[in-house]
């Protein structure tokens, strides 16, 4: 089994122009059966019937422990803990209590599809968009092989971590390859640096793994 990780190659405030650059790199490695997801959190219940309003095919789940539902039929269990589109959120605030913040998920789309209407709803708050399911092609002059397995492209909004744990002012684009590690180092950041300068980008800072 072989992991990720994935390298920052560019920041900006600018959310259009953070799109357009993410864009601009997944379509070097883009083929036809290539993927699109999408996903936030949202701390408030306002932004989470705002969002909803705006990506009613968004789906929504609130944060749970689970293990209070084992053996619980799922129609006996709050709709925000098993997830449910926008139309059915709970219109009362109290559905809400212990259960933000609320993530919002859609996987799975043809590229295209959705990237233009979520980051035009994304706000202030954290989440990404990722394009996967790409071709990096080989790169001989610095004796890689290309990949599909692990060739993805991540735009972190309001972040700089693929945890979503550092609230940012910027949006990060990240290029991600395959994770081969020798002694704590990482053989295919050069392969990554690669892959960027192949659109006028440059690897900025450390690469992250989950």
């Amino acid at each position: 089994m072989s992991n990720d990780v994935a390298y920052p190659v560019f920041r900006t405030p600018d959310l259009a122009l953070a799109l357009s650059t993410a864009r601009r790199l997944m379509e070097f490695g883009r083929c036809e059966y290539s993927e699109v997801s999408v996903y936030a959190e949202f701390r408030s219940v306002a932004e989470v019937w705002r969002v909803a309003k705006e990506l009613p095919e968004g789906w929504f789940r609130g944060q749970a422990e689970y293990e209070k539902f084992e053996g619980v039929p799922l129609k006996e269990q709050p709709v925000l803990v098993v997830g449910v589109q926008g139309p059915a959120l709970p219109a009362d605030p109290a559905a809400y209590e212990g259960r933000l913040p609320v993530e919002c998920e859609l996987y799975d789309l043809p590229v295209g599809s959705i990237e233009d209407a979520f980051t035009a709803v994304i706000g202030e708050n954290m989440g990404w968009i990722n394009w996967e399911m790409l071709c990096w092609p080989d790169a001989p002059e610095v004796g890689f092989h290309g990949e599909s397995k692990h060739a993805e492209v991540t735009l972190l909004f309001n972040t700089c971590t693929r945890e979503l744990d550092e609230p940012a002012d910027d949006h990060t684009v990240l290029v991600h390859v395959r994770s081969v590690s020798v002694d704590g180092r990482q053989m295919r950041e050069p392969y990554a640096q690669w892959l960027a300068k192949q659109v006028g980008l440059t690897v900025i800072g450390p690469g992250q793994r989950w």
